[in-house]
């Protein structure tokens, strides 16, 4: 069984240069690989492309990146609780490609099993058609959408094996799922990261074939997004 273990963050993002495109797992700030964000913003790598549910917030996950400008394009579904993504988005610093939540989702999906293209008729009839090959299914135009092209692929994972076998846990399965192997090299942030043997084979959600590189990060903050509380009675 190779091992596909690595050191610790930095290490693991080593090969990303300026002007890659990266797809970074998690939704909202649920399940985002924590410590490989952090260690892209002190690489000061630049001018890449970031395809992810969406940006964090001002002062974690992606927007740190956004912060220092080495976001050259968003690929996403949400702009939502980022106020300096909106804000750059608005102004035309950054370039942006907002795609339907699900088919963002599939086109990773498509890139993960190897499919180049496929139909869909989410968008149609909106701007996200203009310029699209359309064809009808049972009487409904569907718009062509192409996998994504990414050269690697980030996601985080609550257990892994040396090998590269992942487990997620809840909602944290969201985007890592099928961006886990999508990629020309896979990194997968982990949680506990265990000997091979010791996870169940019937609750394995990646195998580890889809992995090129794995580590045990440190000190997750597991932020709350959006905290709600009821009013003490």
């Amino acid at each position: 069984m190779i091992d596909k273990r690595v050191k610790n963050a930095k290490e693991a993002i080593e090969g990303i240069k300026d002007g890659m495109t990266l797809m970074l797992g998690g939704f909202g700030l649920c399940g985002i690989p924590e410590n490989s964000i952090n260690a892209l913003v002190e690489s000061d790598v630049k001018d890449v492309t970031c395809i992810s549910n969406n940006a964090g917030v001002d002062d974690f996950g992606l927007g740190l990146l956004l912060q220092k400008r080495q976001i050259k394009k968003m690929i996403s579904s949400y702009v939502g609780e980022n106020a300096e993504f909106e804000r750059q988005m608005l102004s035309g610093e950054l370039e942006v490609e907002l795609t339907p939540q699900g088919t963002l989702a599939e086109k990773c999906r498509a890139a993960q099993a190897g499919i180049p293209a496929f139909y869909t008729p989410a968008g149609y009839g909106t701007e996200i058609a203009e310029g699209k090959e359309v064809k009808d299914f049972n009487g409904k135009p569907h718009i062509l959408e192409h996998a994504y092209n990414a050269d690697f692929s980030i996601v985080k994972a609550w257990k892994g094996d040396h090998a590269g076998n992942l487990i997620f846990k809840g909602s944290a399965r969201n985007f890592n799922h099928p961006m886990a192997g999508a990629a020309k090299i896979t990194i997968a942030e982990v949680e506990e990261l265990v000997e091979v043997g010791t996870l169940d084979p019937n609750q394995i959600h990646i195998p580890g074939i889809m992995i090129q590189r794995i580590f045990q990060g440190e000190k997750f903050e597991k932020r709350i997004e959006q905290r709600t509380v009821r009013t003490k009675e």
